[in-house]
């Protein structure tokens, strides 16, 4: 769902920049709460998995496609404050060195395929695990599933209010809903999969679960007993490290090796604008890098712009995520 340069106006453009950097701030304070020596580096992990499964388009109806959004997973995994910044940074990444999502249109995109998707998909799963007593698998998925057209909805909405070309906002909001509801069923699986599976490995690590799991107790030879997950996980440093390199090791087979099999029919987005004849209002990218349309304009193969931006990715949401818990940690 990147919108690209051409579709809002100025003013809108501008607006949702101020609205995207306002919350890109709060988050920024606010993940100070969340990160800690596990979450730290799980933020430029979930970041950068994020990415790379954002590459894996799947199909969801005739010549139509579409991929993971990621904000309900990354607040789900690292806390809303958190996933936020992770998105932001995602976000940031494909727009400047990817082409994919416009420069002008980045607030656009922050603002929807970000904020409103961690805020939606974060309270719907407070108030699902409330509800089901922690169920965390139904929760998540149940997350993830309403974000996705509840950030198709706030596209046509910003599209009506902003866009450069009229719409009828009632055809154009059934169609994006719709279409973004199934495109949705496929993030809620990928999400659910994903956080459970994490949660099998390491509890501990998953933000939204804490408190809501039971506590896995482990025994050594001696007898000793380490408890981790429950109400208060207990850090584990000397497994964190072939977690953290497993997760970085399927992340790059995704982008790497997977994403030469993605469906190649234009997103849930571009076939909207298409059928509604709006379409022709986006322009050419203000950066065409080598790296632009994922490898495709520098002649460079899609797998290895993939790895290029799982790279990028990694470095800059882990930089961040650890500048933010190295300001919280002075301060005690």
């Amino acid at each position: 769902m990147h919108v690209p340069d051409g579709f809002f106006n100025a003013a809108t453009s501008v607006s949702a920049g101020v609205v995207a950097a306002a919350g890109v701030t709060v988050c920024l304070r606010g993940a100070r709460r969340e990160l800690d020596d596990r979450t730290a580096p799980m933020a430029g992990l979930v970041a950068a998995f994020i990415f790379a499964v954002q590459m894996l388009n799947f199909p969801v109806a005739a010549g139509t496609s579409g991929h993971l959004l990621g904000g309900a997973l990354a607040a789900i995994l690292v806390g809303p404050y958190t996933g936020v910044l992770c998105m932001a940074v995602v976000l940031l990444v494909q727009g400047v060195f990817f082409a994919d999502g416009g420069l002008t249109a980045l607030g656009v995109n922050i603002t929807i395929m970000g904020i409103v998707t961690v805020v939606v998909g974060w309270g719907i799963f407070r108030l699902v695990t409330g509800l089901s007593r922690g169920r965390v698998a139904v929760a998540a998925f149940l997350a993830a599933l309403v974000s996705v057209p509840a950030s198709a909805l706030a596209f046509t909405l910003l599209f009506w209010i902003g866009g450069t070309a009229p719409i009828e906002v009632g055809a154009v909001a059934a169609a994006m809903g719709g279409v973004h509801v199934l495109i949705g069923i496929g993030e809620a699986v990928i999400t659910a999969v994903t956080v459970s599976a994490v949660l099998a490995v390491r509890p501990d690590l998953v933000y939204g679960a804490r408190g809501l799991t039971k506590p896995l107790v482990l025994r050594d030879a001696e007898g000793t007993t380490t408890t981790v997950g429950g109400q208060e996980p207990a850090a584990a440093p000397g497994r964190l490290k072939p977690f953290l390199l497993g997760g970085i090791g399927l992340t790059l087979v995704l982008a790497g090796v997977v994403s030469f099999f993605a469906s190649s029919s234009p997103d849930g987005l571009e076939a909207v604008a298409e059928n509604k004849g709006f379409l022709g209002q986006a322009s050419d990218h203000l950066v065409t890098w080598g790296l632009a349309d994922y490898g495709e304009v520098g002649g460079i193969p899609v797998g290895v712009a993939g790895i290029v931006g799982v790279g990028l990715v990694l470095l800059i949401a882990g930089a961040v995520a650890y500048a933010a818990r190295g300001r919280d940690a002075a301060k005690v």
